[in-house]
């Protein structure tokens, strides 16, 4: 496998490989903003986590995820997110799946897991590029990718059927190794602010 569970680690958050133990802490972190009320999003409800954690843990086994909780920095699981569609042969992958509970949105938190993420694709795997994929109406989504650095590739219209019936438009967003470190400064110059 290219890309594998491992630990990343940054002085306000950390990500590890998810495991059902992190159950209560993302159900609570569910709970917080009812996030899964949002139509276009795909946070799972509190007692959907479970399943959900099964879900990205048999993705795992397939070789097309690595799913990670996130941990703030009393340790405590605050949120999801996962490298998806790894594609090995051309060393590309998407950071998605991702969520946070609503008290830590904002914080800076999102800033530094994307950066752990980044700079793992890009230096301990030499991914030629990392990926980003949210609703097209998301917008907040939208320019917290945008914040980051990722260009807009396009938009796939009517790519996919939400739960709700409605056909979901996906903004596709990408950082290529070329740009990686004009996006790792800005990264860095993000955090110290």
């Amino acid at each position: 496998m290219w890309m594998t569970p491992t630990e990343l680690q940054s002085e306000i958050a950390s990500l590890v490989p998810l495991s059902h133990d992190h159950a209560p802490d993302l159900a609570e972190a569910a709970a917080d903003g009812e996030l899964h009320r949002l139509w276009y999003t795909a946070v799972p409800a509190p007692d959907g986590v479970a399943a959900e954690i099964r879900r990205r843990l048999a993705l795992q086994q397939a070789g097309s995820m690595v799913p990670f909780a996130i941990l703030d920095a009393s340790n405590r699981a605050v949120g999801m997110t996962t490298f998806m569609n790894i594609d090995q042969a051309n060393h590309r992958a998407e950071i998605g799946s991702t969520w946070y509970r609503k008290s830590v949105q904002r914080t800076g938190l999102n800033t530094a897991i994307k950066q752990l993420m980044l700079s793992h694709a890009f230096d301990t795997k030499d991914a030629i590029a990392v990926e980003f994929r949210t609703h097209v109406l998301n917008r907040q989504s939208r320019a917290a990718i945008e914040r980051l650095g990722a260009k807009l590739d396009g938009i796939l219209r009517a790519h996919s059927i939400l739960p709700n019936g409605t056909l979901r438009d996906t903004a596709v967003y990408s950082i290529t190794a070329a740009e990686w470190p004009m996006v790792r400064a800005n990264l860095a110059h993000m955090a110290a602010r």
